[in-house]
C-alpha cells in the first residue's frame, strides 16, 4: 500500500502521555487498534487494561465502535492537510457480575411465638 494512502494515529493516555504514532491502512478496524494499544500499553501505567475490550477510543467526541474501519472514523479530518490525529483512550473494565443477594425465604424467618396461657 503507499505511504501517502496510510493514516497515521496517536494514542492519547489518562495521563497525557502517547503511545505511538503508528501508521495504518485505511481498512484496518478499531479492534485492531486497540490490540496494537493493548500490546504496546506502558508497563509502568497504575492502571492496564486487561482485555482490548477495556479499551474504548475516542475520536472527534464520539466513542468508535470495534467494528467500524480508520476510514469511517477519520471523516471529519478529510479536508486537513497530513497530520497526526490524536484518539483518546478511556481504560473502562468490564462490570464484573455482581453476587446475587441471598434471599431469606419466609421458613427461613423466625417464627415469633406467643404465648397462649391464660392466668386465671
Amino acid at each position: 500500500m503507499p505511504e501517502e494512502d496510510l493514516v497515521e494515529l496517536k494514542f492519547r493516555l489518562y495521563d497525557g502521555s502517547d503511545v505511538g504514532p503508528f501508521h495504518y491502512s485505511p481498512t484496518a478496524t478499531v479492534s485492531m487498534l486497540k490490540e496494537r494499544i493493548l500490546s504496546e500499553w506502558p508497563k509502568d501505567k497504575k492502571i492496564v487494561p486487561r482485555t482490548a475490550n477495556d479499551i474504548k477510543l475516542i475520536n472527534a467526541g464520539k466513542i468508535l465502535e470495534s467494528g467500524k474501519t480508520v476510514a469511517q472514523c477519520k471523516a471529519p479530518f478529510d479536508d486537513l492537510p497530513k497530520s497526526v490525529i490524536t484518539m483518546h483512550v478511556v481504560v473502562q473494565p468490564a462490570p464484573t457480575k455482581a453476587r446475587p443477594e441471598k434471599k431469606i425465604e419466609e421458613e427461613e424467618v423466625p417464627q415469633r411465638s406467643f404465648c397462649s396461657c391464660i392466668i386465671m
